[in-house]
């Protein structure tokens, strides 16, 4: 009698069991999940998409490195001769387009930054920006004065508008981006062509992958143009307008 009223009882438990057993384990397996969404690709910090390169072991060691560049002969001599007219001929192709779309005009104060010989600087007055100059840490007068462009040598507020090609030389972007914030007046435009799908030259400092990092470095501007161009080795073209307020 207790066989047969066991037997019963066992089937039914064991009949349980299999009927649960997939549950548990699906339970467990949503359990141990992540529920965020977030991949390597589209990383929590945009500060990932911005990578600094090793080998600089101190200030000097970096300002030495792009002196490399800035004061190699051969460089130099490229610059301001064979590549000298189709430059100047290029950034003033960009600089009209601005000009077209109200972000650049003859009446503004206009700084480049990393200018070294001032090919920008001879394009934008060949439009008719007169007020124009560049900075670097080299000057080349009349185009080019002595600066470096994470302290640079001009008040606050003084431009109307600034360019620069070479964000991926700054070895502290953030710095890069607050001083061009700094000295731009409100409503002021700045411009900046960056390599995003494509590595920039052996003398960089960092690595840009997408445009978040860079937006989010402007605290008092926002963005009211991007495009992709041919900028010499960079792909991309981001404009700014700075805000209409007082933060310094």
């Amino acid at each position: 009698m207790k066989t047969t009223t066991i037997k019963p009882l066992l089937k039914s438990f064991l009949l349980l069991i299999s009927i649960s057993l997939p549950f548990y384990v699906l339970f467990r397996l949503l359990a141990i999940t992540p529920t965020s969404t977030t991949s390597p690709l589209t990383p929590q910090n945009p500060l990932t998409d911005l990578r600094m390169r090793p080998g600089f072991s101190s200030y000097e060691s970096y300002i030495k490195r792009q002196l490399d560049k800035t004061l190699n002969p051969k460089l130099r001599e490229i610059w301001t001769t064979r590549d000298w007219e189709r430059k100047v001929l290029v950034f003033g192709q960009f600089f009209q387009e601005l000009k077209m779309h109200h972000l650049l005009s003859n009446d503004s104060k206009a700084l480049c930054i990393g200018a070294r010989v001032g090919q920008e600087v001879a394009a934008l007055r060949g439009i008719g920006v007169v007020d124009s100059v560049g900075i670097d840490l080299v000057p080349y007068p009349p185009l080019v004065i002595k600066g470096d462009f994470h302290s640079q040598p001009f008040d606050n507020e003084t431009f109307d508008f600034e360019f620069s090609n070479v964000f991926d030389h700054a070895l502290f972007p953030v710095k890069f981006v607050a001083e061009i914030e700094r000295t731009l007046k409100p409503g002021g435009v700045c411009v900046l062509h960056v390599a995003i799908s494509r590595r920039s030259d052996k003398y960089s400092a960092n690595d840009l992958f997408s445009l978040k990092p860079l937006i989010e470095m402007f605290k008092v501007s926002e963005v009211v143009h991007v495009r992709k161009v041919d900028g010499f080795g960079l792909d991309t073209e981001v404009v700014f307008r700075k805000k209409n307020v007082q933060q310094y």
